[in-house]
């Protein structure tokens, strides 16, 4: 069960109660970071990719992810970012042969842009990807990611991903001798789903369920066979 924390903001010394969101392990456990609390939260001015992730290891199977490092949201406007110690929090798996990891999709709900990469990343490591880390090079809009033999563009707009953002994406996969994906929020244009399927390149919608839903035969194709 995640657990929870008072903590009070610095900007405005509101007291809240923060309560640690969990997600889904591969093998099929809950995992949630354990809070630190004693350690004050600290007031987010600057995005990174390192500081916006935290490593947690699975209670039941003992796997190593990356998942979002906690934060909380005051109404003055301050985000703060919870302290971890490091551990989890998750009950212990259901005995049996060992769950398969694709089993089921367990979705987060979209709400912000930084929700939208969450999902992608859940994803990829759902079709077996793993070492989902930010992209050396930065897409003309959205954000990049990459994992072993992969990189993807997350786009988390309210503009569809046009034909040039697909082009970009495949180009910086030939570059890398990888495969790729695109996932967007808005959707695609007409013309970048037909180049798309011209090159083989997966698009993927993001609906606000946070599920993945494949638009083109590349992408079913990916979600059929995983990585």
């Amino acid at each position: 069960m995640s657990e929870s924390v008072p903590v009070r903001c610095p900007a405005c010394r509101r007291e809240h109660v923060y309560t640690a969101p969990s997600y889904p392990c591969a093998c099929g456990a809950p995992v949630a970071p354990s809070l630190d609390g004693t350690a004050g939260p600290t007031p987010v001015a600057h995005r990174a990719w390192d500081a916006d992730w935290v490593t947690v290891s699975c209670g039941s199977c003992g796997r190593r992810d990356q998942w979002p490092q906690p934060e909380l949201g005051c109404p003055c406007g301050a985000v703060l970012r919870i302290a971890v110690t490091g551990g989890v929090s998750a009950p212990p798996a259901e005995p049996g042969p060992g769950p398969d990891p694709r089993a089921a999709f367990h979705p987060v709900t979209i709400r912000t842009a930084r929700d939208a990469v969450t999902a992608a990343v859940l994803y990829l490591r759902w079709l077996g990807y793993r070492d989902i880390r930010r992209a050396d090079q930065r897409p003309p809009s959205g954000i990049g990611l990459a994992a072993r033999g992969l990189v993807a563009q997350v786009d988390p707009t309210v503009q569809p991903a046009s034909l040039r953002d697909v082009e970009c994406l495949w180009l910086t996969a030939m570059t890398e001798d990888s495969g790729c994906v695109y996932f967007s929020l808005a959707g695609f244009a007409e013309e970048a789903r037909e180049r798309a399927d011209a090159l083989g390149v997966p698009l993927f919608v993001l609906d606000f369920t946070g599920t993945p839903q494949p638009v083109n035969g590349p992408a079913d194709e990916l979600r059929g066979s995983g990585a």
